[in-house]
């Protein structure tokens, strides 16, 4: 990074900062400090470990191949993916589920009528998880001649839970599973001090957050204790999990490391004083994207990327003047270093340090004929940046629009087209040309995702926004058009959330338009969404994710 980048925009922004005319949004700094700095070194499991994890590893895929009963292989199915370690063995679980998914109608899911609703529920969960479709009436022989739930069914605390869990896989106009849910719900909800563990942190954890709608890594965390609290779980496949887990954090820490000194060399925390520090947490945000380990490179980027994102979305939020943003916009749309000049000293920092970003990989793309990801990545950034303009010309102007202006808007600047492309491009052969084209051609499940980001993002954000200055968010807009309250407000968009939701499985059943792998990518993006945004802004108050970082990036888990 050049001198002149690096020893002026302190001074200019310690000047800036007298002008009353700029705003501020007073954001806590890093609660991490230098933390990650110690992740310096290569090492990953040792030998012995290695061994064990090979061995393990094979002994599961013969476990595997070896059951022949069809609860017990979606048990085993279900603990795979829970524990996290699906990814071994992505091919033998497709396998497994296509076959059985030919033949399901004709399966004797259980011996015990008793245990109906739980495997019942569980196969649907997990034939919708991984694609293939399932009618919802499957469930009909658990309602009544009234048309409702029995309500003999609450006495199945466990099948009820399965239950509970199969329903976050709905699509439109399956009213069954729409009522399920509500069924469920309340029944959990009054039954969840009453049942004994490890049932009982398993109901806790689901109303809180549903396995669908989680973070994989986070899951297979909370999972693991669970899983071995259990008297029937299979030894090797904990130590399995558990070895798993701990050998990917090394490789997670080892990267949050470099990252961490890239960031540290940016120095934005004291040039930029008046934006979010929030490496650690963006990292969380890209191993929540994708964290296997093939994706190290693909994680490096979309941190970076969203963490320029961020420097700009709070330039554009927060610090900047009108006239400024007007130039940056204009710079970002061409693309050019020599564009630097017209912009002020805090902004040159900013732009030049984006363009490197983009430069760094520029080379490796050319090498693998992959350079045309990189123009798309661009087109995505410039896209964002333009949409944040035009809220700042909102904000600006004091304009609040109506609903539908407003998301027409807000949808782009909620950053998941930017951040979908990103994540794309650093993905394998599996990703192509073409792929771009569908994500640049706005589909559905872009659409969905941006809402859940957005409404979400809104809801969680808003007073604080509102109380330092702010463009209208969608709540002050739906208030402000409507004439409604801000709870009314609140149940409409989280009405729209669930038909986001809804929109999104759709999308991921087979046949779908474009490889499952780059779905999933869009599907973890709104997942983020649903964790980081789900009772505060989980990203700007680092605090609440905390506890999450700890868990994923800090401690192992005990072998």
């Amino acid at each position: 990074m050049s001198l002149e980048v690096s020893a002026s925009p302190a001074k200019v922004i310690q000047n800036a900062g007298k002008d009353s005319t700029r705003g501020s949004a007073n954001f806590p700094p890093s609660i991490w400090g230098d933390h990650f700095f110690q992740y310096t070194c290569d090492s990953q499991e040792t030998d012995d470990q290695n061994v064990k994890h090979l061995e393990l590893k094979k002994e599961i895929r013969r476990m595997l191949k070896a059951v022949n009963k069809t609860s017990h292989t979606l048990e085993l199915i279900d603990a795979i993916q829970r524990l996290g370690v699906s990814y071994h063995f992505e091919s033998e679980i497709d396998e497994i589920l296509g076959k059985m998914h030919k033949t399901y109608r004709d399966c004797d899911l259980c011996d015990n009528e008793n245990d109906e609703l739980y495997y019942i529920s569980l196969q649907f969960r997990l034939f919708r998880q991984n694609g293939y479709r399932i009618s919802a009436d499957v469930f009909n022989t658990f309602e009544g001649s009234d048309g409702k739930f029995k309500a003999s069914l609450a006495k199945d605390v466990r099948g009820m839970l399965s239950l509970y869990e199969a329903t976050h896989l709905r699509v439109h106009g399956e009213n069954i599973l729409d009522e399920a849910l509500a069924f469920t719900t309340s029944h959990l909800e009054s039954v969840a001090k009453q049942v004994c563990s490890p049932l009982a942190e398993q109901v806790k954890h689901a109303l809180v957050q549903p396995i669908h709608k989680g973070l994989e890594r986070l899951e297979a965390r909370h999972y693991i204790p669970i899983y071995q609290g259990e008297s029937s779980h299979n030894e090797a496949l904990l130590t399995f999990a558990k070895l798993d887990f701990n050998g990917l954090q090394k490789l997670h820490q080892k990267e949050l490391g470099d990252i961490s000194r890239w960031w540290k060399e940016l120095d934005f925390a004291h040039k930029l004083p008046f934006v979010r520090d929030r490496i650690a947490e963006v990292y969380f945000w890209a191993v929540g994207v994708h964290f296997e380990p093939q994706y190290s490179f693909a994680r490096k980027l979309f941190t970076k990327v969203i963490y320029m994102t961020s420097i700009i979305d709070d330039i554009y939020d927060v610090y900047g003047k009108i006239e400024e943003l007007d130039l940056f916009t204009s710079a970002i749309e061409r693309w050019d270093i020599n564009a630097i000049d017209q912009l002020p000293e805090y902004m040159k920092l900013c732009y030049r340090a984006l363009i490197n970003v983009y430069s760094e990989v520029e080379k490796d793309l050319a090498s693998q004929a992959k350079l045309y990801r990189l123009h798309y990545a661009k087109e995505a950034m410039k896209n964002q940046v333009k949409h944040y303009f035009f809220e700042a010309k909102w904000y600006h102007q004091n304009y609040i629009p109506t609903v539908d202006e407003y998301m027409t808007v807000a949808l782009i600047s909620s950053g998941h087209p930017n951040l979908s492309a990103i994540s794309f491009v650093g993905m394998g052969d599996i990703v192509t040309k073409e792929s771009f084209e569908w994500l640049f051609s706005n589909p559905r499940s872009i659409r969905a995702s941006c809402a859940v980001g957005r409404l979400m993002n809104d809801m969680a954000s808003h007073k604080f926004e509102q109380s330092r200055g702010h463009v209208a968010s969608s709540v002050e807009c739906y208030i402000n058009q409507y004439g409604a309250t801000e709870e009314e407000a609140y149940s409409e968009f989280r009405k729209q959330v669930s038909n986001a939701w809804k929109d999104i499985n759709e999308e991921c059943l087979r046949p779908t338009v474009v490889p499952v792998p780059l779905l999933i990518r869009i599907l973890n993006l709104t997942r983020a969404a649903d964790v980081i945004y789900k009772y505060k802004d989980g990203y700007t108050d680092s605090e609440e994710l905390k506890d999450f970082i700890v868990s994923l990036l800090i401690n192992p888990v005990p072998i």
